[in-house]
């Protein structure tokens, strides 16, 4: 009796089977990075109701990130200055600029700017800036280089792994707490034994359970 089907079609569960797995795993590799926060989240540059440019204000005039940000030694978050911190020097510094025309109508009239929030963390995701900031963890190790940034973008995907990597292994992180704002510190060649020191001093030992950043 003659065969219905060419010889060659014996391979064609094989060939499928393999056609499949290739087929899933691209899936899932395409899904891994670019559904992940370092594909869709970091770059993430929103243009701001006043053009604030952090390469002027902590790269050429070296402020501090304190003096506008000034809870983050103290508090949980890192509060966005009012109007009237911006207003301290600009009644002298370019007063009657076009471009601060908002940020002198806010000051006249009591109503905060709308910034658009860059590093925004799910309200499920608890994170303490006090903490790190007085353990001695750089902001540039999260925020990247403001001082060389002429409008601030997401520089870290700030994703549940990447915090988790941190604080499993947070020694290339920590430097002196004076330090801490310095954009342009460079870490000594004896890292190591400056993280150990460190860590031994302030008792740092990044919790890794669920419950440290669930609550």
């Amino acid at each position: 009796m003659a065969q219905i089907f060419p010889k060659w079609t014996n391979h064609v569960p094989t060939i499928a089977a393999v056609v499949g797995l290739v087929t899933l795993l691209g899936v899932v590799g395409f899904v891994w990075y670019y559904f992940s926060p370092e594909y869709t989240d970091v770059g993430y540059r929103p243009i701001q109701p006043v053009a604030y440019s952090h390469k002027v204000h902590a790269g050429n005039l070296g402020m501090d990130c304190r003096y506008c940000h000034t809870g983050v030694e103290t508090q949980a978050h890192a509060n966005i200055p009012p109007t009237r911190t911006c207003m301290n020097c600009h009644t002298l510094v370019k007063p009657d600029s076009d471009s601060l025309a908002l940020v002198r109508e806010s000051f006249a009239s009591g109503m905060p700017i709308e910034w658009v929030r860059v590093h925004n963390l799910p309200d499920y995701a608890y994170f303490n800036h006090s903490a790190h900031v007085n353990a001695g963890v750089g902001c540039i190790s999260c925020h990247g280089n403001v001082a060389e940034m002429e409008i601030v973008s997401l520089h870290e995907p700030l994703s549940m792994g990447w915090c988790l990597d941190c604080h499993r292994n947070p020694d290339q992180h920590l430097r002196p707490v004076d330090q801490v704002t310095n954009m342009y510190y460079t870490p000594p060649e004896n890292q190591a034994e400056l993280a150990a020191r460190l860590k031994a001093e302030k008792d740092i030992a990044p919790p890794t359970e669920c419950s440290a950043c669930h609550r």
